[in-house]
């Protein structure tokens, strides 16, 4: 068995995972808030990748000044999507909603295809040395640099739903928009709130993923790779989607592992998190963390 092959995948499985962790939180941030699915999630990261990078190679601004101005812009963006697309259905079923970020997805898709073409661009160099070692382990220093961010806007969101106004008037409001309006919490802000973060937050894990990976339309994948990370942890749990996010990493690693040393299958890297959603919810209908919900006749 190649040890140092499993130890390596191990390490890159826990930083991936907490880079899905942060996608699947801004899942949980838009469910928790407005009881909506998004499936437009993947799109985020994909706009805010396209958008850095053209930041970095159309208008050659360094990277210390494009990346706050791409966070800046999908926090705007997500503002303007809410207002403009997803504030006059307040109100509709549910379903209505979900369909709409579907639609969503296929049209920013198509959008950043016709914006910038289909094919793979690689990441302007951002770091000096493209990987670290540590303890003998080549490490990319965009994945360092992500599992920094990803703790930190995971402390971020635990203490955003516990203890800040805006995170209480978000839950408030999940649990019943009419109560939460009587009183007199602000819906229509709450949900503008919760989709400008979502995006923000998204489009910081697509400039990471494209700088490893370059920028191309696969990278709205992401977003349904990391759907199983949101089920397994429980649709409104912020921790549960951050062991969610740790499990698929791992699990998909190795997977990886297992296959290129005795399975032989191949693209199990891929498949291997969906059968770990099929067991596990097997198991456990609501994910290791969600809320059963108990109705009464």
């Amino acid at each position: 068995m190649n040890w140092n092959l499993l130890i390596q995948l191990l390490i890159n499985g826990i930083i991936i995972g907490t880079l899905y962790g942060v996608v699947a939180m801004c899942f949980v941030l838009i469910y928790k808030s407005t009881r909506v699915v998004n499936f437009a999630q993947g799109e985020f990261l994909l706009i805010g990748a396209w958008t850095c990078w053209a930041l970095l190679v159309k208008f050659e601004l360094p990277f210390y000044i494009g990346f706050p101005l791409t966070l800046a812009f999908m926090l705007v963006f997500g503002i303007l999507l809410q207002v403009v697309v997803l504030r006059p259905l307040i109100g509709e079923p549910i379903i209505s909603v979900i369909m709409v970020t579907i639609g969503l997805s296929m049209f920013f898709q198509s959008l950043m295809g016709m914006l910038f073409g289909g094919f793979a661009r690689p990441f302007p160099t951002v770091f000096e040395t493209a990987s670290v070692n540590v303890l003998g382990l080549q490490i990319q220093t965009a994945y360092i640099m992500s599992l920094v961010i990803s703790v930190v806007i995971m402390i971020g969101f635990y203490y955003f739903f516990k203890h800040s106004r805006t995170g209480l008037a978000m839950r408030a409001t999940a649990f019943n928009q009419q109560v939460a309006q009587s009183l007199g919490i602000p819906v229509r802000h709450v949900f503008a709130a919760a989709w400008a973060i979502s995006a923000m937050v998204s489009a910081l894990a697509g400039v990471v993923v494209g700088m490893v990976n370059g920028v191309s339309s696969a990278l709205s994948f992401f977003g349904i790779k990391v759907f199983p990370a949101v089920i397994l942890g429980g649709l409104d749990s912020i921790i549960g989607s951050i062991v969610g996010g740790l499990t698929i990493g791992i699990l998909e690693n190795l997977a990886e592992f297992f296959d290129a040393q005795w399975l032989h299958i191949g693209n199990m890297y891929t498949i291997a998190p969906f059968y770990a959603l099929v067991i596990i919810l097997m198991i456990k209908p609501y994910g290791f963390f969600g809320t059963k919900d108990i109705e009464r006749i």
